[in-house]
Protein backbone atom coordinates (compact mmCIF):
# COMPACT_ATOMS: atom_id res chain seq x y z
CA UNK A 1 0.00 0.00 0.00
CA UNK A 2 0.75 3.61 -0.52
CA UNK A 3 2.56 5.38 2.08
CA UNK A 4 0.60 8.69 3.30
CA UNK A 5 2.63 11.85 4.68
CA UNK A 6 0.65 13.63 7.58
CA UNK A 7 1.22 16.85 7.07
CA UNK A 8 0.03 16.93 3.65
CA UNK A 9 -3.30 14.98 4.70
CA UNK A 10 -6.65 15.48 4.68
CA UNK A 11 -6.12 18.90 7.11
CA UNK A 12 -9.65 20.10 7.14
CA UNK A 13 -10.61 16.80 8.89
CA UNK A 14 -7.79 16.52 11.00
CA UNK A 15 -8.92 19.92 12.20
CA UNK A 16 -12.69 18.77 12.97
CA UNK A 17 -11.24 15.81 14.71
CA UNK A 18 -9.52 18.22 16.97
CA UNK A 19 -11.99 20.53 17.49
CA UNK A 20 -15.26 17.93 17.84
CA UNK A 21 -14.00 14.24 17.91
CA UNK A 22 -16.63 13.82 14.85
CA UNK A 23 -17.30 10.80 12.29
CA UNK A 24 -15.07 12.88 10.25
CA UNK A 25 -11.66 12.51 12.79
CA UNK A 26 -12.33 9.25 12.84
CA UNK A 27 -12.07 8.34 9.34
CA UNK A 28 -8.97 10.47 9.27
CA UNK A 29 -7.20 8.73 12.09
CA UNK A 30 -8.42 5.12 10.54
CA UNK A 31 -7.05 6.70 7.03
CA UNK A 32 -3.13 7.44 8.85
CA UNK A 33 -3.49 3.59 10.16
CA UNK A 34 -3.77 2.28 6.17
CA UNK A 35 -0.28 3.34 6.02
CA UNK A 36 2.80 1.38 4.22
CA UNK A 37 4.00 -0.85 6.93
CA UNK A 38 7.60 -0.34 7.75
CA UNK A 39 10.22 -2.72 6.02
CA UNK A 40 10.65 -6.12 7.42
CA UNK A 41 14.62 -5.00 8.36
CA UNK A 42 12.81 -2.40 10.77
CA UNK A 43 10.63 -4.64 12.65
CA UNK A 44 13.73 -7.34 12.79
CA UNK A 45 15.48 -4.43 13.99
CA UNK A 46 13.43 -3.99 16.74
CA UNK A 47 13.00 -7.74 17.36
CA UNK A 48 17.34 -7.62 17.61
CA UNK A 49 17.00 -3.88 20.04
CA UNK A 50 14.87 -6.31 22.13
CA UNK A 51 17.38 -9.17 22.11
CA UNK A 52 20.48 -6.82 22.70
CA UNK A 53 19.77 -6.14 26.12
CA UNK A 54 21.88 -9.35 27.53
CA UNK A 55 25.47 -9.02 28.94
CA UNK A 56 27.18 -10.72 25.87
CA UNK A 57 25.24 -8.15 23.33
CA UNK A 58 26.02 -5.48 25.80
CA UNK A 59 29.56 -6.16 25.59
CA UNK A 60 29.63 -6.65 22.02
CA UNK A 61 27.95 -3.00 21.77
CA UNK A 62 30.23 -1.42 24.19
CA UNK A 63 33.45 -1.30 21.72
CA UNK A 64 31.27 -0.40 18.75
CA UNK A 65 29.68 2.21 20.43
CA UNK A 66 33.24 3.67 21.87
CA UNK A 67 34.10 4.04 18.50
CA UNK A 68 30.88 5.56 17.08
CA UNK A 69 31.41 8.34 20.08
CA UNK A 70 35.04 9.36 19.36
CA UNK A 71 34.05 9.26 15.72
CA UNK A 72 30.55 12.03 16.24
CA UNK A 73 32.95 13.98 18.85
CA UNK A 74 35.83 13.99 16.02
CA UNK A 75 33.79 15.27 13.65
CA UNK A 76 31.48 17.60 15.74
CA UNK A 77 33.27 18.30 18.60
CA UNK A 78 32.72 17.11 22.16
CA UNK A 79 29.73 19.03 23.32
CA UNK A 80 26.53 16.95 22.70
CA UNK A 81 24.09 19.92 22.95
CA UNK A 82 25.67 21.31 20.40
CA UNK A 83 26.30 17.84 18.26
CA UNK A 84 23.15 15.96 17.46
CA UNK A 85 25.24 13.13 16.62
CA UNK A 86 26.82 12.64 19.79
CA UNK A 87 23.94 13.24 21.64
CA UNK A 88 22.29 10.00 20.19
CA UNK A 89 25.06 7.93 20.37
CA UNK A 90 25.80 9.24 24.47
CA UNK A 91 21.97 7.79 24.49
CA UNK A 92 22.38 4.43 22.81
CA UNK A 93 25.64 4.02 25.32
CA UNK A 94 24.03 5.03 28.27
CA UNK A 95 20.63 2.58 27.43
CA UNK A 96 22.84 -0.37 27.90
CA UNK A 97 24.52 1.17 30.99
CA UNK A 98 27.71 2.07 29.31
CA UNK A 99 30.17 3.88 32.26
CA UNK A 100 30.22 7.45 32.01
CA UNK A 101 33.98 6.76 32.14
CA UNK A 102 34.34 4.83 29.13
CA UNK A 103 32.12 7.31 27.36
CA UNK A 104 34.12 10.32 28.54
CA UNK A 105 37.40 8.56 27.31
CA UNK A 106 35.42 7.81 24.00
CA UNK A 107 35.03 11.70 23.72
CA UNK A 108 38.37 12.83 25.16
CA UNK A 109 40.08 10.45 21.95
CA UNK A 110 37.65 11.97 19.46
CA UNK A 111 38.72 15.51 20.24
CA UNK A 112 42.24 14.75 20.50
CA UNK A 113 42.27 15.07 24.42
CA UNK A 114 43.75 11.47 24.18
CA UNK A 115 45.94 9.27 22.05
CA UNK A 116 44.23 6.80 19.93
CA UNK A 117 44.38 4.64 16.89
CA UNK A 118 43.01 6.62 13.93
CA UNK A 119 39.02 5.11 13.23
CA UNK A 120 37.52 6.40 10.02
CA UNK A 121 33.86 5.71 8.79
CA UNK A 122 33.17 3.67 5.58
CA UNK A 123 29.97 3.01 3.86
CA UNK A 124 29.43 -0.16 1.77
CA UNK A 125 26.54 -0.91 -0.74
CA UNK A 126 24.94 -4.08 -1.71
CA UNK A 127 22.48 -6.30 -2.64
CA UNK A 128 21.09 -9.37 -0.89
CA UNK A 129 19.37 -11.97 -1.94
CA UNK A 130 16.05 -11.30 -3.89
CA UNK A 131 18.12 -8.21 -5.15
CA UNK A 132 16.99 -6.07 -1.62
CA UNK A 133 19.69 -3.03 -1.11
CA UNK A 134 21.71 -3.94 1.72
CA UNK A 135 23.36 -0.25 3.68
CA UNK A 136 26.73 -1.14 5.45
CA UNK A 137 27.58 1.77 8.03
CA UNK A 138 31.19 0.90 9.70
CA UNK A 139 33.97 2.79 11.82
CA UNK A 140 37.38 0.74 11.36
CA UNK A 141 41.22 1.66 11.75
CA UNK A 142 42.15 -0.62 8.95
CA UNK A 143 39.83 0.43 5.75
CA UNK A 144 41.28 -2.69 3.95
CA UNK A 145 40.53 -5.55 6.61
CA UNK A 146 36.76 -4.20 6.56
CA UNK A 147 36.55 -4.49 3.03
CA UNK A 148 37.79 -7.75 2.33
CA UNK A 149 35.32 -8.81 5.62
CA UNK A 150 32.09 -7.14 4.31
CA UNK A 151 32.77 -8.51 0.69
CA UNK A 152 33.71 -12.07 1.96
CA UNK A 153 30.12 -11.94 3.49
CA UNK A 154 28.23 -10.59 0.85
CA UNK A 155 29.78 -13.61 -1.47
CA UNK A 156 29.57 -16.24 1.53
CA UNK A 157 25.99 -15.77 1.94
CA UNK A 158 23.97 -14.98 -1.42
CA UNK A 159 24.82 -11.08 -2.23
CA UNK A 160 27.36 -8.89 -4.27
CA UNK A 161 28.70 -5.72 -2.71
CA UNK A 162 28.01 -3.22 -4.82
CA UNK A 163 30.18 0.23 -5.76
CA UNK A 164 29.22 3.63 -3.81
CA UNK A 165 26.03 4.69 -4.84
CA UNK A 166 24.76 1.94 -5.99
CA UNK A 167 22.11 1.21 -3.42
CA UNK A 168 22.01 4.63 -1.19
CA UNK A 169 19.51 6.05 -3.33
CA UNK A 170 16.57 3.33 -1.77
CA UNK A 171 17.13 4.91 1.47
CA UNK A 172 15.99 8.49 3.27
CA UNK A 173 17.72 9.38 6.57
CA UNK A 174 14.79 9.87 9.28
CA UNK A 175 14.03 9.71 13.27
CA UNK A 176 12.10 6.22 14.13
CA UNK A 177 9.91 6.28 16.92
CA UNK A 178 8.87 2.41 17.64
CA UNK A 179 6.48 0.98 19.94
CA UNK A 180 5.04 -2.13 20.50
CA UNK A 181 1.14 -2.29 19.63
CA UNK A 182 -1.37 -2.68 22.25
CA UNK A 183 1.18 -1.12 25.08
CA UNK A 184 0.19 2.51 24.46
CA UNK A 185 -3.16 4.43 23.55
CA UNK A 186 -2.94 4.23 19.56
CA UNK A 187 -5.96 7.13 19.34
CA UNK A 188 -3.36 9.18 21.81
CA UNK A 189 -0.31 8.74 20.41
CA UNK A 190 -1.28 9.59 16.98
CA UNK A 191 -3.09 12.68 18.29
CA UNK A 192 0.13 13.44 19.68
CA UNK A 193 2.43 12.22 16.92
CA UNK A 194 0.55 14.36 14.44
CA UNK A 195 0.48 17.76 16.40
CA UNK A 196 4.40 17.39 17.41
CA UNK A 197 4.99 17.45 13.32
CA UNK A 198 5.39 14.10 12.33
CA UNK A 199 6.37 13.33 8.66
CA UNK A 200 4.73 10.00 8.76
CA UNK A 201 2.76 7.14 11.01
CA UNK A 202 3.43 3.73 10.03
CA UNK A 203 1.48 0.43 11.64
CA UNK A 204 2.02 -3.19 11.02
CA UNK A 205 0.37 -5.94 13.34
CA UNK A 206 3.01 -5.43 15.84
CA UNK A 207 4.66 -2.15 15.75
CA UNK A 208 3.68 1.26 15.40
CA UNK A 209 6.13 3.91 13.81
CA UNK A 210 6.90 7.38 14.23
CA UNK A 211 8.62 8.80 11.79
CA UNK A 212 9.91 12.25 11.88
CA UNK A 213 12.37 14.44 10.17
CA UNK A 214 15.88 13.89 11.26
CA UNK A 215 15.93 17.89 12.67
CA UNK A 216 12.38 16.88 14.54
CA UNK A 217 13.63 14.03 16.40
CA UNK A 218 14.81 15.32 19.56
CA UNK A 219 11.50 17.44 19.50
CA UNK A 220 8.92 15.29 19.23
CA UNK A 221 11.14 12.71 21.17
CA UNK A 222 10.97 15.46 23.94
CA UNK A 223 7.10 15.58 23.26
CA UNK A 224 6.49 11.79 23.33
CA UNK A 225 8.42 11.52 26.45
CA UNK A 226 6.13 13.95 28.18
CA UNK A 227 3.61 12.13 27.36
CA UNK A 228 5.12 9.25 29.31
CA UNK A 229 4.38 6.62 26.53
CA UNK A 230 6.97 4.06 26.10
CA UNK A 231 8.49 3.05 22.92
CA UNK A 232 10.97 0.49 22.30
CA UNK A 233 13.17 2.14 20.24
CA UNK A 234 14.52 5.52 19.30
CA UNK A 235 17.02 6.63 16.81
CA UNK A 236 18.27 8.47 13.67
CA UNK A 237 17.79 5.97 10.87
CA UNK A 238 17.58 4.88 7.23
CA UNK A 239 14.46 3.94 5.95
CA UNK A 240 14.47 2.89 3.13
CA UNK A 241 11.39 4.42 0.07
CA UNK A 242 10.79 0.96 -1.51
CA UNK A 243 10.73 -2.69 0.00
CA UNK A 244 11.27 -5.76 -1.81
CA UNK A 245 9.08 -8.43 -0.66
CA UNK A 246 10.65 -11.55 0.71
CA UNK A 247 9.44 -15.23 1.75
CA UNK A 248 11.36 -18.70 2.22
CA UNK A 249 14.20 -19.50 1.65
CA UNK A 250 15.18 -15.77 0.40
CA UNK A 251 14.20 -14.34 3.43
CA UNK A 252 16.11 -16.57 5.65
CA UNK A 253 19.48 -15.94 3.36
CA UNK A 254 18.44 -12.23 4.11
CA UNK A 255 18.61 -12.23 7.39
CA UNK A 256 21.51 -14.22 7.80
CA UNK A 257 23.08 -11.91 5.65
CA UNK A 258 22.22 -9.00 7.68
CA UNK A 259 22.78 -10.90 11.26
CA UNK A 260 26.67 -11.80 9.92
CA UNK A 261 27.16 -8.23 8.85
CA UNK A 262 25.99 -6.80 12.16
CA UNK A 263 28.39 -9.31 14.04
CA UNK A 264 31.59 -8.09 12.01
CA UNK A 265 33.29 -6.10 14.60
CA UNK A 266 33.74 -2.92 12.87
CA UNK A 267 30.11 -3.09 11.32
CA UNK A 268 28.06 -0.22 13.44
CA UNK A 269 24.55 -0.75 11.37
CA UNK A 270 23.13 -2.83 8.70
CA UNK A 271 20.00 -1.02 6.71
CA UNK A 272 18.25 -3.25 4.17
CA UNK A 273 14.31 -2.51 2.26
CA UNK A 274 13.47 -6.04 2.54
CA UNK A 275 9.75 -6.91 3.45
CA UNK A 276 8.87 -10.26 5.41
CA UNK A 277 5.39 -11.06 6.92
CA UNK A 278 5.29 -10.46 10.82
CA UNK A 279 3.88 -14.31 10.92
CA UNK A 280 7.64 -15.11 9.22
CA UNK A 281 9.63 -13.01 11.43
CA UNK A 282 7.84 -13.98 14.65
CA UNK A 283 8.58 -17.23 13.92
CA UNK A 284 12.07 -16.55 12.96
CA UNK A 285 12.04 -14.97 15.83
CA UNK A 286 12.17 -18.01 18.54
Amino acid sequence: MTAFFTHHCLPSLYLQYRTTRNIYGRIYLDFLRRGKPMSGHSKWASIKHKKGKTDAARGKAFSKLIRLITVAARQGGGNPDNNPRLRDAILKAREINMPAENIEKAIKKGIGELEGVTIEEVTYEGYGPGGVAVLVDATTDNRNRTTAEVRHLFSKLGGNLGENGSVSWVFERKGLISFDKGTVDEDELTMIAIEAGAEDIQTSDTNIDIITAPGDFDRIKAIIDENKMVYTNAEITMIPKTTVHLEGKQAQQTLNLIDGLEELDDVQEVFSNFEISDELLESMEQ
